[in-house]
C-alpha cells in the first residue's frame, strides 16, 4: 500500500487529490494539513511513502515544510504541488531535496499517474 500525505491549503483541491488518489488501488491517503506546523507533525508522525505539498499554505509555505522532512525523515519522498511554477520556485525546490515539481493547472494527471505508478509497483 502507497501511504500519501497531502498538504493543501484549498480545500477544494484537497478534495480533489483525495479522490483522485482514494479511487487508486493500493494507494491510500494517510493525513492531510493546510499549516506548515500540522503538515510536519502529521508527516513525521505517520511516516509517508510520499507527500504532495503545496507551495502556499495557510500558515507558512511548502518550502518550510519540506526543509523539515527532508532534515528528520529524508526517506520521504517530497514533491511540491503549486500554481507557481515557475522556474526560482521549481530551482529551490529542487536544491531543497523536491523529487518533483507539479503545477496545479496543468499536471494533476501527472501527480495521479505518479501514485499510480508507485501503487503499481509496491503492490507487484
Amino acid at each position: 500500500m502507497q501511504r500519501i500525505f497531502l498538504v493543501e491549503d484549498s480545500h477544494l483541491v484537497l478534495a480533489r487529490l483525495e479522490a483522485m488518489i482514494g479511487a487508486l488501488p493500493g494507494a491510500r491517503v494517510v493525513g492531510t494539513a493546510t499549516h506548515a506546523t500540522r503538515a510536519i507533525r502529521g508527516i513525521l508522525d505517520e511516516k509517508p511513502d510520499l507527500v504532495h505539498c503545496d507551495l502556499k499554505l495557510a500558515t507558512g509555505s511548502g518550502f518550510d515544510v519540506l526543509r523539515a522532512v527532508r532534515a528528520a525523515a529524508p526517506g520521504i519522498d517530497v514533491y511540491m504541488l503549486s500554481n507557481f511554477a515557475s522556474e526560482p520556485y521549481r530551482r529551490l525546490a529542487t536544491q531543497l531535496g523536491a523529487r518533483d515539481f507539479f503545477d496545479k493547472t496543468n499536471d494533476l494527471q501527472r501527480v495521479r499517474d505518479l501514485v499510480a505508478e508507485r501503487a503499481a509497483d509496491k503492490l507487484a
